[in-house]
């Protein structure tokens, strides 16, 4: 059942990832992710952001758009396929008081196109549902949308969290982001399911 999950949120038809994610959003079954305001991706959007504008796909229960510090960015639009994840994301926008800086698209974020140009387009861990043969032609198109200076930041977790032992699709995706990219910045953690942030843009031609 583990694996037929994985493969449809990865190769399944929007409409059935998005029955997928609201069932599971709408159970509780997320709710443990409730609270992630240490996370180790946040010290890396402060910095990249400097202040401007944030895509974030697969953005969920809008954890970055609440957590991530008020002063760190302008504008921040969090795409994801889940209704009641990104009602989740604007009550809780609401309650923050951040309604003028936060703004919610539902869209599977595959299919997704940008109106905007961004200083940071940021994949936490929603890089998991992009298929291997699909990572370069996805970053590929998010790569025009952002700004000269701009970054993507991926978070994944190279680790499982109850063995330890590494994810191999994982490091695949790693080490493909690592030679086919100019690396910023990448640093993998000493926690749980060693997480691993990269900080990139593509290559300069020529």
């Amino acid at each position: 059942m583990t694996f037929v999950r994985g493969f449809l949120l990865s190769y399944g038809p929007a409409n059935v990832k998005k029955v997928f994610w609201n069932k599971e959003f709408s159970s509780g079954k997320w709710n443990f992710i409730d609270d992630t305001s240490s996370d180790c991706i946040y010290p890396h959007l402060e910095k990249y952001a400097r202040g401007g504008d944030i895509l974030d796909l697969g953005c969920g229960p809008g954890n970055t758009a609440n957590e991530l510090s008020v002063d760190a960015y302008r504008n921040y639009i969090g795409v994801d396929i889940s209704e009641s994840a990104l009602a989740k994301g604007q009550a809780r926008t609401e309650k923050t008081g951040r309604a003028k800086k936060n703004s919610f698209v539902c869209s599977d974020f595959l299919g997704y196109m940008p109106t905007l140009d961004f200083d940071v387009i940021l994949f936490r861990e929603s890089l998991y549902h992009v298929p291997y043969g699909q990572v370069l032609e996805v970053l590929g198109k998010y790569s025009k949308h952002l700004k000269s200076t701009g970054v993507f930041i991926v978070r994944l977790y190279l680790g499982d969290h109850g063995t330890g032992e590494t994810k191999i699709r994982v490091k695949r995706k790693i080490d493909l982001i690592k030679r086919k990219f100019e690396i910023v910045e990448a640093r993998q953690y000493d926690t749980s399911g060693s997480p691993t942030v990269l900080v990139f843009r593509p290559q300069q031609q020529g």
